[in-house]
């Protein structure tokens, strides 16, 4: 089987070739019929036209040779230095590879043609048209659904079994959860949840008083009144609620404060008291070595992959409308903000070094291997169908040339007799 795949394009490059050919070849024709006329007459303009018509052959046949000798044997005769192509083919792919490699593969020439791209600017400008939009989302999708259609109840399992769930067994948890613990804290992080916890007790209370007087009714004592137990359930809601209304408003409230101090101390205690980190790496252990563990992860991203999947097919979901979103602002940041855009071709500019730098040498290695694995023959036929019908043009300058000699060295002969 060929290594060079044909092309649509060749059967136009062929009749191009064979078309410079023939004009070419009319040249050193007409150059030797005109020759044939005119031979003998030394004198006069035909002896200038002799002159000119005889080295336009020369220069013909000579480029003729020339053109002819990079691809093949002229007339099939092995005259030493000819059919270089077919003969040298390897080493010039490796002087190819090496020319690539010293003027192209270099982190300065990299950088300086990924600074004239001017990659941000333009990134930018094609993400504000929606239809662009549109479109990555269309490639994220088919992407996404490749992957998940890739990844199946086994391949999960089998990583949370043989990969994470030992490797998490193997890593201490308590220092790690105590610096995230500790680090929450001290940026106030967890102030978000506490209100949200906060509002929906809240709500649920306000919605649901007669759970609430169900459940505190149950623990009043068998010989309390009713109308009793019904005051103080109704007194003891009412505090609930003022309580739990307070702490939400009151940045400073004591039961905030006690809280945070609560979990600063167990953040310190994670990371530096040895009774608290073994008993939290004993409940760690128990978690992980838990048999429903494997299966409730397979359950999560089952569940995550199906509704992933309903989302991707949905274009008015929230997928695709915050995607879209995403990328609109992505693209205004790119051609508003110079130190956004900066600081995002710069992260490029060091993506590319490393690549260059790293496997720019194997990257141009491919241009050697690939002209090794060539037949010599085939190359430059191929070769020769790409750039035989530029080549033509030598060959009919050949022929101009030499005859614009011929008349010069005429003329001076003439002049000198």
């Amino acid at each position: 089987m060929s290594l060079l795949a044909p092309s649509p394009a060749d059967d136009q490059r062929r009749v191009g070739l064979r078309r410079m050919r023939a004009v070419a070849l009319s040249l050193l024709v007409l150059a030797a019929i005109v020759y044939a006329v005119t031979l003998g007459s030394d004198s006069g303009w035909l002896g200038y036209v002799n002159a000119g018509a005889e080295a336009a052959m020369v220069g013909a046949l000579a480029d003729w040779f020339a053109v002819t000798a990079l691809f093949r044997h002229p007339l099939g005769l092995p005259v030493p230095h000819t059919a270089i192509i077919p003969k040298r083919k390897n080493e010039i792919g490796r002087n190819l590879q090496d020319f690539v490699t010293e003027n192209f593969l270099t982190e300065e020439i990299a950088r300086e043609r990924l600074a004239a791209a001017r990659v941000g600017e333009r990134l930018g400008t094609w993400l504000s048209v929606p239809a662009h939009r549109r479109r990555v989302m269309t490639e994220v999708v088919r992407v996404s659904r490749a992957g998940l259609g890739r990844l199946s109840d086994d391949d999960v399992r089998e990583v949370m079994e043989d990969f994470l769930l030992p490797r998490l067994a193997k890593e201490p948890i308590s220092p790690i959860a105590g610096s995230l613990l500790e680090g929450v804290v001290d940026e106030q992080t967890h102030h978000g949840l506490v209100d949200l916890g906060l509002e929906q007790l809240h709500g649920w209370l306000s919605d649901n008083p007669g759970k609430f007087a169900s459940v505190i009714g149950e623990r009043a004592p068998w010989w309390s009144p009713p109308w009793v137990d019904d005051k103080v359930i109704n007194w003891s809601y009412q505090q609930v609620l003022t309580w739990l209304r307070d702490i939400r408003v009151t940045p400073g409230h004591p039961a905030r404060v006690a809280l945070d101090e609560l979990l600063t101390r167990l953040a310190g205690d994670l990371q530096s008291d040895p009774e608290v980190m073994a008993r939290a790496e004993s409940l760690k252990e128990r978690l992980l070595s838990h048999p429903q563990v494997p299966e409730t992860a397979v359950g999560l991203w089952r569940s995550f992959a199906t509704a992933l999947e309903t989302a991707m097919d949905d274009p008015t979901s929230y997928f695709h409308t915050r995607g879209d979103e995403l990328l609109e602002h992505l693209g205004r940041h790119l051609v508003e903000d110079d130190a956004w855009r900066t600081r995002l071709e710069g992260h490029l500019g060091e993506a590319v070094s490393f690549f260059v730098n790293t496997y720019g040498s194997e990257l141009a290695e491919v241009i050697s291997v690939t002209v090794e694995q060539w037949d010599g023959r085939e190359a430059a036929e191929r070769i020769e169908l790409h750039v035989g019908r530029d080549l033509q043009f030598i060959r009919i300058n050949g022929t101009i040339v030499g005859a614009l000699a011929g008349i010069v060295i005429h003329a001076v002969a003439s002049v000198a007799a």
